[in-house]
C-alpha cells in the first residue's frame, strides 16, 4: 500500500523577534509570484497563534483583524510575492543593509506589519492586516483583487489603508496609471534573396520607434506633487525565419500616466501620438492590452492628513502603480509608507536599510497606540 504523502509543516515565523531578523526570515522563504503557498502558510500559522486577532485565509492571502469596537479602522497591507530570483538568495546582512530577494519590495514592509500585528494587542484604532499574493503579475491574479471581489466587507469598513510599499520610510501619495498597447505594422512577406518583392514590416516600424524616441513625456503637478509620465517600447517582435522578409512587426508599449488622466484619456493621448495616417489603415493596428487607473494623492482626506502630520513626512508622488489605486476605487483613502528605496525594487542588489525598518515600526506603533 502506497503511503499517503506527508504535508510538510509550515515554516515557523517568530513574530517576537526583532524586525531585522524577521525580515531576513521572510526573505529566506522564497515566494515568487504563484509560489507564495509556503510563506502564506507560515504567516497564517503565526497570526493564528495570536488570540487578539481573527484570521482568514483566501487563496494564498491572509487577513487578520482586531475587533475592539474602536471608532476608526485602518488597513495595513503588503504583498507576499516577489519577482523571480536573480542570484540574490539567501539574505545577507552587511552593516546597516539587509540584502536579498524581496528585502526592499516588500518583505521589509511585511515584517513591520507582522511585528505590529503581534505587539499591538489593544491598538487605539482597529486594524486589518492584509498579506496577499500575486501583486507582481497580472491584475486578475492579484490577491487583494480577489479579497475585494469575494469578501469586500473585510476592506470597506476602513477609513484609511496603508500600503507598506517601499517609500524610503516616507509618504508617497497616489500612484500612476498604467497603459499597455501593441502597435502592429504590416508589410509583405518575401524571400530575402528577392527582398524587393516584399515590404519589410520591421523597417516600416522604425517610424513608430522614432516617434517614441522623439516624444517628451509630460510632467503633471497635482496637489503640489509632480508625477512624471513615461512612454516606452518594451518589446519589438518580427520575423518567422532567417531568410524571410517579415510581414508583421509588433511594437509593445508601456505608458505610465498621471492619476489626473482616466485610462480612456490616457489611451486617447497615446493613440494621438501615432496617427493612423502614418500607414494605410489595413497596414496598421493599435490595440490596448491593459489599462489600469491610477490614484489621486488624496491628501485632503482627514485620515491621510492625520498620519502624514504624525509622521512629519513631506509627501512625494508615487512614480509607479500600487494597490493604493485598488483601495481608492473601493472608496478607501490610501497611501504608500514603507521601508526601502523604491528605485531598488526588482533589482538583483535590492536591500532594505536596517534604520528604516526600525523607524517605520516605531512610527506606526506610536500612531496606532
Amino acid at each position: 500500500m502506497t503511503p499517503a504523502p506527508v504535508t510538510p509543516a509550515p515554516a515557523i515565523l517568530d513574530l517576537a523577534t526583532d524586525v531585522v531578523r524577521l525580515t531576513r526570515a521572510l526573505v529566506d522563504l522564497p515566494s515568487e509570484s504563484g509560489e507564495e503557498g509556503p510563506l502564506a502558510d507560515a504567516v497564517e500559522a503565526a497570526l493564528r497563534s495570536l488570540p487578539h486577532l481573527s484570521v482568514e485565509r483566501i487563496g494564498h492571502s491572509v487577513v487578520a483583524r482586531t475587533a475592539l469596537g474602536r471608532p476608526e479602522r485602518v488597513v495595513l497591507a503588503g504583498h507576499l510575492d516577489t519577482v523571480p530570483a536573480a542570484a540574490n538568495l539567501p539574505a545577507r546582512l552587511d552593516g546597516e543593509r539587509l540584502y536579498g530577494l524581496g528585502a526592499c519590495d516588500m518583505k521589509g514592509g511585511v515584517a513591520v506589519a507582522l511585528r505590529l500585528a503581534a505587539a499591538l494587542t489593544a491598538p487605539a484604532r482597529d486594524v486589518t492586516y492584509v498579506f496577499y499574493e500575486c501583486e507582481e503579475v497580472e491584475g486578475d491574479r492579484n490577491g487583494l483583487h480577489r479579497i475585494a471581489t469575494e469578501r469586500p466587507e473585510l476592506l470597506l469598513d476602513a477609513g484609511l489603508a496603508i500600503l507598506m510599499e517601499p517609500s524610503d520610510a516616507g509618504v508617497e501619495a497616489g500612484c500612476q496609471g498604467v497603459l499597455s498597447a501593441d502597435i502592429t505594422v504590416r508589410g509583405a512577406r518575401a524571400h530575402t534573396a528577392r527582398a524587393w518583392k516584399g515590404i519589410n514590416a520591421a523597417h516600416r516600424a522604425a517610424a513608430v520607434l522614432q516617434r517614441l524616441a522623439d516624444h517628451t513625456p509630460e510632467r503633471v503637478v497635482i496637489d503640489g506633487l509632480e508625477y512624471r509620465e513615461g512612454l516606452n517600447a518594451v518589446s519589438v517582435r518580427a520575423g518567422v525565419a532567417g531568410n524571410v522578409v517579415p510581414d508583421t512587426c509588433v511594437v509593445s508599449l508601456n505608458a505610465r500616466f498621471a492619476p489626473s488622466r482616466s485610462p480612456k484619456e490616457a489611451e486617447e493621448y497615446v493613440r494621438g501620438l501615432f496617427p493612423e495616417a502614418m500607414f494605410p489603415p489595413e497596414e496598421y493596428a493599435f490595440v490596448v492590452t491593459e489599462a489600469v487607473a491610477g490614484a489621486l494623492p488624496g491628501l485632503e482626506h482627514p485620515a491621510v492628513a492625520s498620519l502624514v502630520g504624525v509622521l512629519g513626512a513631506e509627501p512625494r508622488p508615487k512614480l509607479g502603480w500600487t494597490d493604493v489605486a485598488r483601495f481608492t476605487e473601493l472608496g478607501v483613502p490610501a497611501l504608500n509608507f514603507g521601508p526601502g528605496d523604491p528605485s531598488l525594487a526588482h533589482t538583483p542588489g535590492e536591500f532594505v536599510p536596517v534604520a528604516q525598518l526600525a523607524r517605520c515600526e516605531e512610527q506606526l506603533t506610536a500612531w496606532l497606540s
